[in-house]
């Protein structure tokens, strides 16, 4: 999914990462809470990229069920070590299925864009073919062109960027297997950068 370069720099500063990311921003917390009161009580999500764990937390406390996934062994064993089941999974190459059958949506907040670009169709229709028709999708990622790499944060080393503009964005997303798609660009952040959210529909039975 990811440069093994980003992946190492997150592995080394996973837990000041999760320190200094605890605190939910309130468009992730609007987010959320428009996505478990969509879903209902009980609904499975696939989150791609848990970090440091704090999204999972409250979408359990909306009473949402998460599967926990992370590239980096680092925060899947920080997750662990806090009690919680969490997969070393890159959505790129593994197995995505799981026994209880689709997902009723998936979450990837700030994971898509480490993915190449030349990855995100096929990481997007790989997590449409485990998501149930009509299921949901929410996304966040970097507005602007090209890549490059970034050091800034808790994270000491550089990390690699994939950066969109969200009429591309939105043709990838709706060529991979997802309908009613919606890219929206706002400033976000204690850096005042230009984000991208992502909302879509799994193909085949509008939600």
């Amino acid at each position: 999914m990811t440069a093994r370069e980003t992946v190492h720099a997150y592995d080394l500063d996973a837990p000041a990462y999760a320190a200094a990311t605890a605190a939910v921003p309130d468009r992730v917390r609007t987010a959320l809470e428009e996505l478990a009161q969509r879903l209902g009580d009980g609904a499975r999500v696939l989150e791609v990229g848990s970090g440091g764990g704090r999204d999972a937390l409250l979408m359990e406390s909306l009473g949402l069920a998460v599967r926990r996934t992370d590239v980096t062994p680092g925060f899947v064993a920080l997750l662990r070590g806090q009690g919680h089941a969490c997969d070393l999974l890159d959505p790129l190459v593994d197995d995505l299925t799981c026994a209880e059958g689709p997902y009723d949506a998936v979450w990837a907040n700030a994971s898509l864009l480490h993915v190449a670009r030349a990855d995100l169709p096929t990481v997007l229709a790989r997590l449409a073919a485990v998501t149930r028709p009509g299921g949901l999708l929410r996304a966040t990622l970097k507005e602007g062109d090209g890549g490059g790499w970034s050091t800034h944060g808790a994270v000491a080393r550089p990390r690699h960027f994939t950066y969109w503009r969200a009429p591309a964005l939105a043709e990838v997303v709706t060529a991979s297997g997802w309908v009613d798609v919606a890219v929206r660009s706002g400033l976000a952040g204690s850096r005042g950068e230009w984000w991208l959210e992502v909302s879509a529909v799994r193909d085949g039975v509008s939600a």
